[in-house]
């Protein structure tokens, strides 16, 4: 018998804070073009990201493969290889399928450590072996029903050019092989999120002569197109038994029985959904959920799961809302002096801190984060061939901080500053997108509204020039053979990455220089620095008028002078 062995390099997720990760998601009817949209922040101190690839290939009956993700050593286990396996970039296959996911934890007893599968392994599978979201929640269902589950409670987002899933799962405990799970089309004119707590309430159950909604003894059924809602049988009666749930089946909830709510992950996790449902509708429509966001859960108890956004979004509205720190909210992390003296939305670990009296206080956990190892938002288009409509936008580092590159889903040749051993997690390189991308962000968190202007501005002519570019390679790939498109795109996503390398080496050399030692460098109208001429800004308005209360009449000048003229 042959084996294979693949070892899937992947978001540590056990090395990683519980608060980690965002999924925004865009059904078809409810983007500006038409396109089924969805995103990652891959979120974790001390991961350096990098861009996954699996080719795609044909495999020898009976040849296996070992799984190596991050959980427990299975030495000698094996998961049977699939026939064929599709190309995957990403998180994105050649099909356009793309499968990304947030941890909510949930009930830790239920994790089952002899499990094989851990969840960033059974995504990798699935997008190896299906050409479809719902034949990617099928293999998964499949796969933790015969080789067991090893993680705590994850929701997964699952996307084709069709459209948007949400599942969520958890297992069963220890010495129970499987996992329970709920799985629910997100409406077409929706959009949707999920931030590392667990969304899916109520769900509909299957009825006789009716397809609307399967249980997984029935998932032969669910390629009809009917089919909105796909469940484990056992997902109720399992809390049943394990007294989390004593009600009727109709008022069953997953989220209550597997994942109950608290102040603290409703306030880290749900008020990034809340904050990108409030881009996309009336703000007041949204702040009657403030109650919820601040823990008064007997006046509200949760957000909607999707909402119809106020006009259709664009990959563009996406890529800001990635990029969100509740500004503009009563949230906003700008707004307050815990935002120092430049206004920075950035907030250091850990989540709860003390002061001397021991008064416990929180900080806010939004969207955009630095401890991001990865970025992407994934755009699958299906009026076109799939390999152009499948485009991952990547980056590596928080996504506030970067620009999105647009990498194909067809491409074989991962562009060097992307791939794992170009970006190593404990040494600076060049090479690096990670480490390119935090050497200038680390110089601008500090003075964030003093510096971020210039980071913009190469933001903005990246990003300008990948979405008005792509209209030209839709050209170029006319009357091309399917060899010559993939080398066509192959070679278009290595450039792309080559200059967002280079332009972030400028950027990185232009700050140190304009900013050094606390002025801001003069530069005349070429863009050239002057030798001598700088400014000095100083603190923000909102920082200076708390010195006063802060420190009294220490640094007043009036005193001072009060004191000479004595």
């Amino acid at each position: 018998m042959t084996k294979h062995t693949a070892t899937f390099i992947l978001c540590l997720a056990v090395l990683l804070p519980s608060m980690a990760c965002t999924n925004l998601i865009v059904g078809k009817r409810a983007s500006a073009d038409g396109s089924v949209m969805c995103t990652y922040n891959c979120d974790g101190f001390g991961f350096a990201g990098s861009l996954f690839y699996s080719p795609a290939g044909r495999h020898n009956p009976g040849e296996q493969i070992a799984i190596h993700g991050w959980g427990p050593s299975h030495p000698g286990q094996f998961v049977r290889q699939a026939d064929y396996t599709y190309n995957v970039v990403g998180l994105m296959n050649e099909h356009q399928v793309t499968i990304v996911e947030t941890t909510f934890d949930g009930r830790l007893e239920l994790v089952n450590r002899d499990g094989l599968l851990d969840y960033f392994s059974l995504m990798r599978l699935a997008l190896q072996r299906s050409a479809t979201a719902r034949q990617a929640i099928s293999c998964m269902a499949g796969l933790v029903e015969q080789y067991g589950y090893n993680s705590s409670g994850e929701t997964i987002t699952i996307c084709d050019p069709d459209e948007a899933w949400i599942m969520e799962i958890i297992g069963k405990g220890p010495e129970r092989k499987g996992a329970v799970w709920v799985a629910l089309r997100v409406p077409d004119s929706c959009i949707c999120a999920h931030a590392n707590l667990s969304r899916i309430r109520q769900f509909p159950l299957q009825r006789r002569r009716s397809f609307r909604s399967i249980s997984s003894q029935n998932l032969k059924h669910i390629d009809r197109p009917e089919v909105e809602c796909v469940y484990a049988h056992d997902v109720i009666t399992l809390a049943r038994e394990l007294g989390y749930y004593t009600g009727p089946d109709s008022a069953f909830s997953f989220r209550d029985a597997y994942c109950p709510i608290d102040f603290e992950n409703v306030r880290y996790a749900d008020a990034r959904v809340w904050s990108f449902f409030r881009h996309h509708s009336a703000p007041a429509a949204m702040d009657k959920y403030l109650p919820y966001i601040n823990g008064h859960f007997d006046q509200c108890d949760h957000l909607p799961l999707w909402i119809k956004p106020d006009r259709p979004l664009t990959l563009r509205d996406l890529q800001a809302d990635m990029r969100d720190h509740f500004e503009g909210t009563p949230l906003d992390m700008t707004a307050d002096l815990t935002a120092g003296p430049w206004g920075m939305p950035i907030r250091p670990l850990p989540m709860q801190f003390k002061a001397s009296d021991s008064t416990p206080y929180f900080r806010e956990r939004p969207i955009a984060t630095q401890q991001s190892g990865f970025t992407m938002t994934c755009q699958m288009r299906s009026w076109l061939p799939d390999d152009v409509g499948g485009v991952t936008w990547f980056n590596c580092d928080d996504a506030d901080m970067v620009a999105y590159v647009p990498l194909y889903c067809c491409i074989t040749q991962v562009p060097d500053p992307f791939r794992p051993e170009n970006n190593p997690r404990n040494e600076f390189s060049f090479q690096s997108a990670f480490w390119m991308n935090n050497w200038v962000a680390n110089m601008v968190y500090p003075r964030y509204s003093m510096m971020i202007g210039d980071l913009r501005l190469a933001q903005r002519e990246l990003e300008d020039y990948y979405h008005a570019d792509q209209d030209s390679v839709l050209a170029a790939l006319q009357g091309l053979t399917p060899d010559d498109r993939r080398a066509y795109l192959n070679r278009k996503s290595i450039a792309y990455a080559s200059r967002m390398m280079d332009r972030w080496d400028r950027l990185a050399r232009h700050l140190i220089v304009k900013y050094n030692d606390q002025v801001v460098r003069r530069e005349d109208s070429t863009g050239h620095f002057q030798r001598w001429g700088y400014d000095t800004p100083g603190y923000n308005q909102q920082f200076i008028d708390a010195i006063g209360p802060a420190t009294g009449s220490r640094y007043r000048l009036e005193t001072i002078i009060q004191r000479r003229e004595r």
